[in-house]
């Protein structure tokens, strides 16, 4: 580590000390607490755009970062603003961060370019989950949930009929599976009609073309009594007409045949 790097990481520290509550004015400082940095690497279109954060967090509550975009230092509290202003006037400490943008970012791009992280592609597996929050209601809950796709970005849509569905829409938060992958849950509240036709459709960049899952409302438990119920009233009624024209002929065919009264003379 050179000079200018050593002189950094001592004046980092001495900032944090100098943050810490409890060691000003000779106070002592708390038995337990924490203080730790976090970069970022956002990328835009490979290496094209890139910005760089330096987040800088006290006991877990974000105080102050760096941000390429801005070129400075931005206080998020009250207790990270002293910190700031003395970084922003920094010429060479200004200078330092400016150049992370090439020496740490888009160097690991490039170091990373074809490995397990960069233009890794995971396609994600989708599926319908029907149900009803209450039974007497007419609205059905249609849950589309989208597994193991990576990257995060990813574009999902219901379709009624064939239509864009915007109403009774609501999306989850993006979930990490703790394998470099995520799930999506994307619900829609309607009331199916016999007939609809339900859509939930995935756009991804691990996909030539989107994934579209299909479904379709079955007719309810009380509908098919009803239908059932119909038709063995109808088979019923079959029946007994089939049985009293049967005992109608039978009648017609026992009644003796009375010659003329011309001929009885």
């Amino acid at each position: 580590m050179g000079s200018a790097g050593l002189l950094l990481v001592l004046l980092l520290l001495a900032g944090a000390l100098a943050r810490i509550p409890g060691s000003e004015g000779g106070k002592e400082t708390p038995a337990h607490f924490l203080h730790q940095w976090k970069s970022e690497c956002h990328f835009f279109n490979g290496t094209q755009r890139v910005r760089f954060l330096d987040r800088d967090f006290y006991d877990r509550q974000e105080i102050d970062y760096y941000d390429s975009d801005l070129g400075k230092y931005v206080a998020v509290t009250p207790l990270g603003q002293p910190y700031v202003d003395y970084l922003n006037s920094d010429k060479a400490i200004m200078e330092y961060k400016k150049a992370q943008v090439d020496r740490f970012c888009r160097y690991n791009y490039e170091a990373l370019q074809g490995g397990p992280v960069i233009g890794r592609r995971a396609k994600p597996t989708v599926s319908i989950s029907p149900t009803k929050l209450d039974p007497t209601s007419p609205n059905t809950i249609l849950l589309c949930i989208v597994r193991g796709f990576y990257p995060v970005e990813i574009e999902v849509r219901w379709l009624k009929n064939g239509q864009p569905e915007k109403e009774g829409v609501a999306f989850g938060e993006e979930l990490q599976n703790g394998d470099w992958t995520y799930q999506l849950h994307v619900m829609l509240e309607t009331q199916p009609q016999r007939g609809d036709v339900y859509t939930c459709q995935v756009e991804h960049a691990s996909l030539e073309a989107p994934i579209t899952i299909q479904w379709e409302p079955r007719s309810s438990n009380s509908a098919k009594s009803k239908l059932w119920t119909g038709i063995v009233a109808a088979v019923i009624g079959v029946i007994f007409f089939a049985m009293g024209l049967s005992l109608y002929l039978k009648s017609k065919k026992a009644i003796p045949i009375q010659p003329p009264a011309a001929l009885m003379n």
